[in-house]
């Protein structure tokens, strides 16, 4: 016991001293950026990326255009080897011939390599895109209220982002190595056509233009079902999460079948829209097909026929049927290319108009720290609140606590009690009046500054799917191993932990399932011990316990609980039986407040609440 003392002596000393800083980026809400303007315009989002990279996205496009040159233009060093090898019969001086040669093994040589640099460079600077593009839009996620996620399904939420992630990297490949391509062929080789005919090119000129008018507008009208297909596929990924997620549920109350067939119509749904999509595509390269076979044919009629009268030689025509047939396969990839494109910025797009919408709680821009080490007053000042589709919750609401007191929170259900903690961590903004820590607003302190002054014991403990250890110095980094056993002794963990398999190393599973509630809730308040915040809010930290859990927990927190401002919502009124103030509210107004002996002897509400738990009626 005393060892026990002298290790919670250590972790909360004098509520004088500053608390436990936190100097990595996860306590910093995300400010908002220029993110949300790119809501809805993936190609300018990716073009964001590609800036931020510039010379590296230079080089990769640059040598794919010079391997797309060599490529076209060796068709015109073939029609200078075959005219000269005509122009030169064998057995006579054939120097031009192998210059020719060597000219026309250079340009294959450049291409090779030009594609090989090329690559070198894509294959790291497509992958840091992808990383920049998941990182970005994480950090813009985990930035949004509470609000947000409530509304949404977290799970369909992270496959969003990783769908961005793989469609910002299959947009790339596609532009540098199925678009540029063959845009570049079909534009060189006409130029080449020119040189033979300049009647011929302009004619392959406008015909290019239209085919290439006519794909792009059969593919944006598949815009909308590549869209709906993308959001289809996310919640598909969701809804399995959710449902993973929670097997044991699932499995309670039988309804494996249920869910089985209710996740087999989603997914003949989602194969309904994806094969209304592919069916598209398949339209887009049957028309494609069609043009560009007459279009070829047509051009190899021409320049026959053109040879035939004496206005083309046979190196002429050797570069026509070539450039000819390389202007069918380019218009072809292209239009496979386009179509795929559409597909993946709709993916992209659906994403961004998810996630991409305007924070509607962040820091301000002149957002600061309290000026000298927070002692922890708290002070709700006339405030009213209202969630966006109900009548108010507080009607000018007023309370004070003084630093190291302690207050509990009572009263009926729908009272306002879960609503004064959230408005106080900031998890929703009051209407009007103002919610002050040290006299200051919490809407002026920026979010590192407010999450360092509070720890927060929920009655649904949140635990990563890491290991004791981990879970314990979550909110403070920095912490030693020593700093973080000294918080378990304290928080009276040290035995269960040490009977795990691997003791503080033992990983707690998904949401710490491998952990009893008991086990969840003192765990938390290690971690609250070695935060060492100079507030501590307890949000129903000891109900749905059996007595054994309930008598450990209440002895860590009687010790966690000195010498800061501890403010409490509780059920169970003997929880609170040592604290200084008991609040009482109903219908979002303080109907009683005085110390819980004061409260008994006086009729009221706290009095009514005592005598309803003396008989387990439950009321609050």
């Amino acid at each position: 016991m005393a060892q026990t003392l002298k290790l919670t002596q250590k972790l909360t000393g004098q509520m004088t001293h500053e608390p436990s800083r936190v100097s990595n980026d996860s306590e910093i809400t995300v400010p908002d950026t220029d993110l949300p303007q790119y809501a809805g315009h993936p190609v300018r989002f990716l073009m964001r990326y590609a800036r931020n990279r510039a010379f590296p996205h230079v080089m990769v496009f640059g040598f794919v255009g010079l391997a797309v040159s060599c490529a076209v233009f060796s068709s015109s060093s073939i029609r200078h080897l075959v005219d000269t090898m005509n122009q030169h019969k064998a057995g006579t001086s054939v120097r031009p011939v192998w210059i020719a040669v060597i000219w026309l093994a250079g340009i294959i040589a450049v291409d090779n390599l030009s594609w090989r640099v090329a690559g070198w460079y894509a294959a790291k600077t497509f992958v840091a895109v992808t990383g920049d593009v998941r990182r970005d839009l994480f950090r813009y996620l985990t930035g949004h209220s509470t609000g947000y996620f409530s509304d949404r399904m977290p799970a369909a939420l992270a496959a969003r982002i990783s769908t961005a992630g793989n469609a910002s990297f299959t947009l790339e490949s596609l532009l540098a190595w199925n678009i540029l391509p063959p845009c570049l062929n079909v534009l060189l080789s006409i130029g080449l056509m020119i040189s033979v005919s300049p009647l011929m090119g302009s004619v392959i000129t406008a015909l290019a233009f239209t085919l290439a008018a006519l794909m792009f507008r059969m593919a944006r009208g598949g815009k909308k079902l590549h869209s709906s297909y993308a959001g289809s596929a996310a919640n598909i990924d969701g809804e399995m999460q959710d449902v993973v997620g929670n097997l044991p549920l699932v499995r309670t109350f039988g309804m494996l079948g249920f869910e089985r067939t209710r996740l087999a119509g989603l997914l003949d749904s989602e194969m309904a829209v994806r094969g209304v999509s592919l069916r598209n595509m398949e339209i887009l390269r049957l028309v494609h097909a069609v043009l560009t076979a007459i279009l070829t044919a047509g051009l190899l009629v021409w320049i026959v026929w053109l040879w035939q009268v004496g206005a083309a030689t046979v190196g002429d025509v050797v570069m026509v049927v070539s450039l000819g047939f390389m202007i069918l396969h380019g218009t072809r990839d292209l239009a496979v290319a386009l179509v795929e494109t559409v597909q993946h910025t709709a993916r992209l797009g659906e994403t961004l108009s998810t996630i991409l919408i305007p924070h509607e709680m962040h820091d301000r821009a002149d957002a600061r720290d309290f000026p000298t080490p927070p002692k922890g007053e708290v002070s709700f000042q006339d405030v009213v609140f209202h969630y966006p589709t109900g009548p108010n919750v507080l009607e000018h609401f007023n309370l004070h606590v003084a630093p190291g007191t302690r207050v509990g929170l009572v009263g009926r259900s729908g009272s306002g009690k879960s609503t004064v903690l959230a408005l106080l961590q900031r998890q929703r903004y009051v209407q009007d009046g103002a919610v002050m820590i040290d006299g200051v607003n919490i809407l002026d302190l920026s979010e590192k500054a407010l999450r360092g002054c509070m720890s927060v014991v929920p009655q649904d403990v949140s635990l990563l799917r890491r290991s004791v250890m981990d879970n314990i110095r979550y909110g403070t980094p920095g912490a030693s191993d020593d700093d973080v056993r000294a918080a378990a002794e304290a928080a009276e963990c040290t035995d269960f932990i040490m009977a795990l398999p691997e003791g503080f190393a033992t990983e707690v599973g998904d949401r710490g399932v491998k952990l009893s509630g008991g086990q969840r809730q003192r765990l938390a308040i290690a971690r609250a011990f070695l935060r060492n915040a100079p507030i501590l809010i307890l949000d129903e930290a000891t109900s749905a316990l059996d007595s054994e859990s309930e008598h450990h927990i209440q002895e860590a927190l009687h010790r966690l609980m000195q010498g800061r401002t501890v403010i409490a919502v509780a059920h169970r009124l003997s929880t609170l039986k040592d604290f200084d103030r008991i609040v009482v509210m109903q219908k979002g107004k303080i109907v009683e407040d005085g110390s819980p002996s004061e409260l008994e002897r006086r009729d009221g509400p706290y009095r009514e609440f005592l005598e309803l738990q003396a008989f387990d009626i439950p009321d609050l």
